[in-house]
């Protein structure tokens, strides 16, 4: 029997994560599928999900085009000090982009920083370039669905709970997504650190990622208006992608519709299955970006192909592949065209050649 004691020790892991100034809130530690519905009805929680749903409108500057970039939720907190957003933010900054407003995380972290970062890469506004297009930076999180990028500190005057969780809970394939001391556990015990999901877990997750990606869809449906073009840019076969994808859209995209759970089969909604056509959010990259990135990662090296698809798994820095320039050049492209170009990529796939 695995005993309260366990789940103790995951909390310590679990405060490495957070920087200082900010702190662990310990009962939003949520380590399985089952925590993660619970989670909903946490105060913090559920007073978060109310105002992202009901209340929340962009403040954004005038501009000929808006565009709002969902990015993924890293193990790091806050977001931005992740090397993943570190990396992103700063190829946006090196492409010309600027933050619009003094919204910056604490002096403390950015006295942390190193290079090459620019501290602008902790800044928290809306970006602008000199074409004309505004960049609205949110993203994607279990179990607050969305975070507004000017909120991952805080919302209605207090602290957001961005800044104070750990939920590794929905990816099954890191083996330790499990709470084997709850009654409701069917996690099989594999090794000494690995668990395979049961009935319990598989189900949980099909109901935490649906109710995810219901509430996704539910913001971009109120707030999608101000926006020209609305991106994901998400790891291909992780959960925040298929937060995002239609059925439709799955298999292009190589990512499963349904989960087994006992002789049943739950099906996975996506944010964009709820959404109407011209609101649909773009998910990048596709999968021929990621095989040609490593092709150019291998090149650019001067490696084979085997060891740098190692290089891009790891993202190049103990991120992710979403970190490479390989990759980050299908971002600023996209960035980069004209409505034309979107529409035109919508129906055709990737945008670099």
């Amino acid at each position: 029997m695995v005993s309260v004691e366990d789940r103790s020790k995951r909390i310590l892991e679990s405060t490495l994560k957070i920087q200082s100034p900010f702190e662990l809130d310990r009962t939003l530690c949520l380590y399985s599928p089952q925590d993660n519905v619970d989670s909903l009805k946490h105060p913090r929680i559920a007073e978060w999900l109310q105002f992202i749903q009901n209340e929340y409108q962009p403040k954004l500057p005038s501009a000929r085009r808006h565009v709002l970039l969902f990015m993924p939720c890293t193990k790091t907190k806050p977001y931005p000090f992740s090397t993943e957003h570190m990396a992103i933010n700063q190829r946006l900054l090196d492409e010309g982009f600027r933050p619009t407003k003094r919204t910056y995380l604490p002096q403390e972290l950015q006295a942390r920083l190193e290079p090459p970062f620019s501290p602008e890469v902790l800044n928290l506004s809306p970006l602008a370039n000199d074409s004309g297009t505004v960049l609205h930076r949110m993203v994607i999180s279990e179990p607050m669905a969305v975070v507004p990028y000017e909120h991952i500190v805080e919302y209605r005057g207090k602290p957001s709970p961005a800044v104070a969780y750990d939920d590794p809970g929905l990816f099954e394939n890191r083996g330790n997504a499990v709470s084997p001391w709850r009654a409701d556990s069917t996690a099989v015990q594999v090794t000494a650190t690995r668990w395979k999901w049961g009935d319990e877990e598989r189900r949980h997750y099909v109901m935490m990622h649906n109710e995810m990606a219901r509430i996704l869809a539910d913001v971009v449906a109120r707030i999608g208006h101000h926006y020209s073009d609305i991106i994901s840019w998400v790891a291909p076969g992780l959960t925040h992608r298929s937060f995002v994808l239609s059925r439709g859209e799955r298999a292009a995209h190589r990512v499963t519709s349904l989960r087994k759970v006992g002789s049943r089969r739950l099906e996975l909604i996506g944010a964009n299955d709820h959404l109407a056509a011209g609101q649909k959010i773009a998910c990048l990259p596709m999968p021929d970006d990621c095989k040609l990135a490593v092709q150019r990662l291998s090149q650019r090296l001067g490696i084979d192909i085997s060891k740098a698809t190692a290089i891009y798994a790891r993202g190049g820095a103990n991120a992710t592949p979403l970190a490479l320039p390989e990759l980050l050049d299908v971002l600023v492209k996209r960035l980069a065209s004209n409505h034309l170009d979107v529409e035109e990529s919508r129906k055709y796939g990737s945008l670099v050649s």
